[in-house]
């Protein structure tokens, strides 16, 4: 993948001047917080979706199969892969139907919710998630663009917010193994 040519200024910067400039000096921090963040994950999703196109998987898809891929018996229902994914009930809805299209993944009658579906990974949806984790593991995940200090703390942060936002809350101690 080409890398664009670097603007020769930082655009969030210059938001972030003009901020203050136009007097909104409290909400200046947080503006280049916000844009600084959906610009990296733009950088980072244009990453992945290179990585993933020899595979035609859009990275919705991957988080699919590889999410079925990790459950023991290779089929979750509808219902544990919302939740898990933290999308819309009508966007994995959406995404199922194309990867059962593709034969990439089975829908399956709940054995105990009449109501309920599962979804259960085909043998060919389990060795494109395996080529497709492994070029996503090279191309994407094992040079994410910074150190691994960077990352860690990247990480830290990031995982407060979610936490202060209400995205998760901390596990309940385990009791200690007899």
């Amino acid at each position: 993948m080409t890398r664009p040519r670097p603007l020769p200024v930082d655009p969030l910067a210059e938001a972030k001047r003009q901020w203050l400039a136009h007097g909104w000096t409290d909400a200046a921090d947080g503006m280049a917080v916000v844009t600084s963040v959906m610009r990296a994950q733009q950088l980072l999703l244009a990453r992945v979706d290179a990585a993933l196109k020899p595979f035609a998987l859009s990275f919705a898809r991957f988080e699919v199969l590889r999410l079925l891929a990790f459950s023991r018996a290779g089929r979750l229902p509808l219902s544990s892969v919302v939740a898990r994914l933290q999308v819309h009930p009508t966007t994995v809805t959406s995404t199922a139907e194309r990867l059962v299209r593709d034969g990439l993944i089975a829908r399956e009658p709940h054995p105990h919710d009449g109501r309920a579906a599962l979804l259960a990974l085909t043998d060919a949806g389990r060795e494109l998630v395996e080529r497709a984790t492994r070029a996503l593991n090279s191309e994407v995940f094992a040079d994410p663009g910074m150190s691994r200090d960077d990352a860690a703390e990247l990480v830290a942060i990031v995982a407060r917010l979610r936490k202060d936002a209400g995205d998760f809350a901390d596990p309940r101690p385990q009791p200690d193994a007899l």
